[in-house]
């Protein structure tokens, strides 16, 4: 029974479950589609990464013997869009099923569902096995639970893997190492230099294509450095082990002007797209721990990311959607700045972090949320128009681990089904976990008027325009107190504040 078999950029995987069992006489259909290159203006490094990955991939898959159609963009006979290019496969043999992998995002899902109704084969869709976590088993975890919280999911998925554990007990006595993991860089502190690897022939052929065919989209090509390979991401996991891990837990929180990766991993292109297995990667990081090559805050922390973090996203986003990004519950409804786009603010936290994005495709996690996450959560901006935001400016993004993170740790849009309270944050956050305020054209010290930090008056202004939503939240209760003891007048300065500056950035109401 020949099959026609689906791969996703997203799955280069050899083992992936929709080749486990490939025989001679199957194809391998793997496409790079407008379609999937459009649906968000993806910034040109994230589309140049994937596709010279998937390029690279083939070839793999073609030096072990295995049959692969694969399709380039610029095929004259492209369809654009995968289902096409099924169905072009589908006239050009002769096969008996069509077998595809679930893919990581809703909207593909959905459509892979209806192709059963097209196609003149049956269409098998097999699960994701590459995750440590499987769907069944968070959603027991998650069954008659009212709020999610990752620390208790994270700690059953510790006990189960065996990582950092002493016996039944977590190693060292506790669970998490996260108040160890908030230092500010010292200024004598360089990070390391960063051993990213030059386009071969084939990735050279990409950025071409990505130069040629998409010329005015967001981001930078220049510099492209980034692994495409299995064995070249493994040499980029066997640096950060040496040179980053070590540091990573003291400083993962902190933020540098022009510095896009302190000591993080940046693996987490790879893991996203299948060039890197999860528990492997935690395993790798444990070994460095008990080698005596990391301390155990920096290795607990970064196991956390992936057996804590990466799983749990992975499990609301599956367990909510459709319905998980229609919630809006602080109903924001503000445009997006154009600054997210062109870097064109005198904040210059927001600006810095926008510009490393430009660049690299690429922010850390705190530039994230709490820097963009941060004011688009203090300004009220339209989830929605965040989400696509996200989703289109970084290389490891794809919509089962970038809604979550955004819609609901960012945003608080899910009305704390993730987090027990808004992560809001005024300048002097910022000021403590960074060194961007000493060059900022606004004055962190400032809490009103022209001159004074944004985050400030925004942060207040926040809490009362969502006062009604979000007054039951006991963890903010004694914010609210100590707005109640705000002047009339200060809180009349806030909101005039807030108000010339949404003006000011063209998102006034």
């Amino acid at each position: 029974m020949p099959a026609l078999r689906l791969v996703l950029g997203d799955q280069l995987t050899p083992s992936i479950a929709s080749l486990a069992d490939y025989e001679d006489g199957d194809l391998i259909v793997m496409a790079e589609v407008a379609e999937e290159a459009s649906y968000v203006p993806h910034h040109r490094k994230k589309i140049a990464f994937l596709f010279s990955a998937m390029r690279h991939f083939a070839s793999r898959l073609e030096g072990g013997g295995k049959s692969v159609r694969y399709v380039r963009l610029d095929d004259p006979d492209n369809t654009g869009s995968l289902k096409g290019e099924m169905e072009r496969a589908l006239e050009a043999g002769a096969f008996d099923e069509v077998v595809v992998v679930e893919p990581g995002e809703y909207r593909l899902k959905a459509e892979f569902e209806q192709w059963a109704d097209s196609f003149d084969v049956p269409v098998r869709m097999r699960r994701d096995d590459r995750f440590i976590c499987t769907l069944d088993r968070f959603n027991a975890w998650a069954e008659g639970r009212k709020r999610l919280t990752m620390e208790y999911f994270y700690r059953e998925m510790r006990r189960e893997t065996g990582l950092l554990m002493d016996g039944d007990e977590p190693e060292g006595g506790q669970w998490n190492f996260d108040k160890d993991n908030r230092k500010a860089l010292p200024d004598e502190l360089s990070p390391p230099e960063r051993a990213f690897i030059e386009p071969d022939a084939l990735t050279r052929e990409v950025l071409a294509l990505v130069e040629a065919r998409f010329p005015d989209q967001f981001g930078n090509l220049e510099g492209f450095g980034y692994a495409v390979t299995a064995e070249d991401a493994a040499a980029q996991l066997d640096w950060f082990i040496e040179n980053g891990l070590p540091c990573f837990g003291d400083y993962q929180d902190a933020l540098k002007q022009e510095e896009a990766f302190l000591f993080h991993s940046v693996l987490s292109l790879y893991l996203n797209c299948g060039l890197l297995d999860p528990l492997e990667v935690c395993r790798r990081a444990e070994a460095a721990y008990k080698q005596g090559q990391a301390p155990l805050n920096a290795v607990e922390g970064f196991i956390r990311q992936i057996l804590g973090w990466r799983e749990y996203v992975r499990g609301v986003y599956w367990r909510f959607m459709p319905d998980y990004l229609e919630r809006n519950a602080l109903e924001a409804k503000r445009k997006l700045p154009d600054f997210y786009w062109s870097a064109d603010t005198d904040m210059a936290c927001v600006r810095d972090v926008i510009l490393t994005t430009r660049k690299h495709a690429y922010a850390h996690h705190i530039q994230r949320l709490m820097v963009t996450g941060n004011f688009a959560l203090l300004a009220g901006v339209d989830p929605k128009a965040v989400n696509e935001w996200y989703l289109a400016v970084y290389a490891d993004a794809y919509e089962w681990v970038e809604a979550p993170n955004t819609h609901g740790m960012a945003l608080f849009a899910d009305g704390g089904l993730m987090a027990t309270k808004p992560y809001a944050a005024s300048g002097s956050y910022i000021n403590k976990m960074s060194d961007h305020c000493k060059s900022c054209s606004y004055a962190v010290s400032k809490k009103n008027g022209p001159k004074a930090c944004p985050f400030n008056y925004l942060y207040w202004n926040f809490l009362m325009e969502n006062r009604d939503r979000l007054k039951g939240n006991h963890r903010l209760s004694m914010i609210y107190k100590t707005l109640d003891r705000m002047s009339d007048e200060k809180r009349a300065a806030v909101r005039d504040d807030s108000q010339r500056f949404f003006k000011r950035i063209g998102i006034e109401p």
